[in-house]
């Protein structure tokens, strides 16, 4: 039997939006994969749950079947949309924002978000979320800010002992982040990866060094 292989049908950073997407593809029978695409290790430190990712991945020939599964769930749904849902209590720009990052909310809300901009006069079409797709593809995939701080608390590791180093070190030059269109590209710039190899390499070095000299002591 030949391989199929997953890819990203939809990212959330609320593990419940992810869970009620697949809630709807086990009961529609359609195989999916549930991925905790957080970084495992947290160059900043910070643990952010803000930064938490998870990701849903079905077979390529799905999406469209589950593409017309959620349209249609949602549409029937929208219709009799509770009045007092938040979304309502959403500006113009903030409903805009939200079409333009879909790929964080659920079918239902994006398409509540089209029929709330629509009934007050707001023109909303297949081009402009095309166009919008595109403007979010090209901002997630830039690179991450800087990582100054991680890259010096990185140096600080690899010469003393190595370890943490390591990881510091291997996260930066290879962690990637995917995109809405299932493309995964590197998550830091091209100067913070180079910084990440070279801390990668020391703390090797580094953590041999030190293995060495307490088995000589011991």
């Amino acid at each position: 039997m030949g391989h199929t292989e997953f890819l990203t049908y939809q990212k959330f950073n609320d593990k419940n939006l992810a869970e009620d997407l697949t809630s709807v593809l086990a009961k529609e029978g359609i195989e999916f994969v549930f991925e905790d695409d957080t970084p495992h290790f947290d160059v900043s430190f910070a643990n952010n749950e803000t930064d938490k990712t998870y990701l849903v991945k079905l077979k390529s020939i799905d999406f469209k079947r589950v593409d017309d599964i959620l349209t249609k769930l949602s549409t029937s749904q929208i219709i009799d949309a509770d009045p007092d849902h938040y979304l309502f209590g959403f500006s113009n720009e903030e409903l805009k924002e939200l079409l333009l990052k879909s790929d964080e909310w659920s079918k239902y809300d994006f398409l509540l978000a089209q029929k709330i901009l629509k009934d007050r006069g707001q023109t909303i079409d297949d081009s402009n979320l095309a166009l919008l797709k595109n403007q979010r593809i090209e901002e997630l995939a830039k690179p991450e800010k800087s990582q100054r701080l991680s890259i010096m608390a990185g140096y600080v590791f690899a010469f003393f002992g190595g370890l943490i180093g390591i990881f510091i070190g291997g996260h930066l030059y290879s962690h990637k982040k995917t995109l809405p269109n299932g493309e995964r590209v590197y998550s830091y710039s091209d100067q913070d990866r180079k910084q990440g190899k070279i801390i990668f390499s020391i703390s090797v070095i580094s953590a041999i060094i030190w293995t060495i000299y307490r088995l000589a002591n011991t």
